[in-house]
């Protein structure tokens, strides 16, 4: 229980009860957050412009708070090191806002390059993996990304124009089904 001293649940149960009264407003932000998705996969280069905006003004931010970092540390190593940092997530940000689809090509070249090496690693991984555990999807999960990877550097640099949006809409479609499954299931507990 909450007392005057602590306030919030102290246990999952006790948190559990305390959104089950929010429920409605948990499947109100599922069907906002999977109307978004929707809208981003019936306009994928417009979503993967957006995505690269938000990642712009993110790196800006961050380089921005690392500046100001630099300048509260005392060895001069670690000052120019943070605001070489600072002001390379700055010049990004820059990059982002300037020209999303020159930062969407690199974003998605990199995507491609990432998934292609977890993709074998996972595969690598699950060769090690003991009898008993699930290695198979281990194995198929790393084939899926390797593949996906490869669809995306062989197709690149038109692949930079809707990936990145296409990959935003499924995750918000995703993420809006999740709170509204999840909405749901604390009305039937209430």
């Amino acid at each position: 229980m909450a007392t005057a001293d602590n306030v919030g649940p102290h246990s999952l149960g006790e948190g559990m009860r305390a959104l089950r009264d929010k429920w409605g407003w948990i499947v109100a932000f599922g069907v906002i957050a999977l109307i978004a998705g929707i809208v981003a996969l019936g306009s994928v280069v417009a979503a993967t412009a957006s995505a690269v905006i938000i990642v712009g003004v993110m790196m800006l931010l961050v380089g921005v708070v690392e500046i100001i970092s630099a300048f509260s540390v005392r060895s001069w190593g670690r000052f120019a090191f943070w605001l070489l940092l600072g002001i390379l997530y700055v010049v990004a940000g820059f990059i982002c806002l300037q020209n999303p689809f020159a930062a969407a090509t690199i974003l998605t070249l990199i995507l491609g390059i990432a998934l292609i090496v977890s993709g074998i690693l996972r595969v690598f991984l699950a060769t090690q993996m003991k009898h008993g555990t699930p290695w198979g999807w281990v194995v198929f999960s790393g084939l899926i990304s390797f593949f996906l990877g490869l669809i995306i550097v062989a197709h690149w640099p038109v692949s930079s124009f809707y990936v990145l949006g296409m990959f935003l809409g499924i995750d918000l479609i995703f993420i809006g089904s999740g709170w509204i499954a999840m909405g749901l299931a604390l009305k039937r507990r209430a």
